[in-house]
């Protein structure tokens, strides 16, 4: 099974940026889609972004698109979500994981903060 590690989180003000990163290891990390999600403390998971396996399709949600970029390097090893003009409504853990045709991957990692000042 493929094991994500995500990182990068932090505290920033309103307008600032953060990239966070998610390695991941298994033996086929890379053929899979990939996403984050972020839960906020008392609210629901929320959906942010996917990109398919060979990076050349994205999707984001409706609140973070235009100031979020996923991406994934080379390798495939590592996806990013790059957080721009950042708003205290962004505050929130954040998770990446494995996106198959059913749903997310059965394994979360630990995931990392986001808190944004206003």
């Amino acid at each position: 099974q493929v094991q994500l590690v995500e990182s990068g989180g932090g505290l920033v003000q309103a307008g600032g940026s953060l990239r966070l990163s998610c390695a991941a290891s298994g033996r086929t990390s890379s053929s899979y889609a990939m996403g984050w999600v972020r839960q906020a403390p008392g609210k629901e998971r929320e959906f942010v972004a996917a990109i398919s396996s060979s990076g050349g399709s994205t999707y984001y949600a409706d609140s973070v698109k235009g100031r979020f970029t996923i991406s994934r390097d080379n390798a495939k090893s590592t996806v990013y979500l790059q957080m721009n003009s950042l708003k205290p409504e962004d505050t929130a853990a954040y998770y990446c994981n494995a996106l198959g045709p059913t749903g997310w991957g059965h394994h979360w990692g630990q995931g990392t903060q986001v808190t944004v000042s206003s």
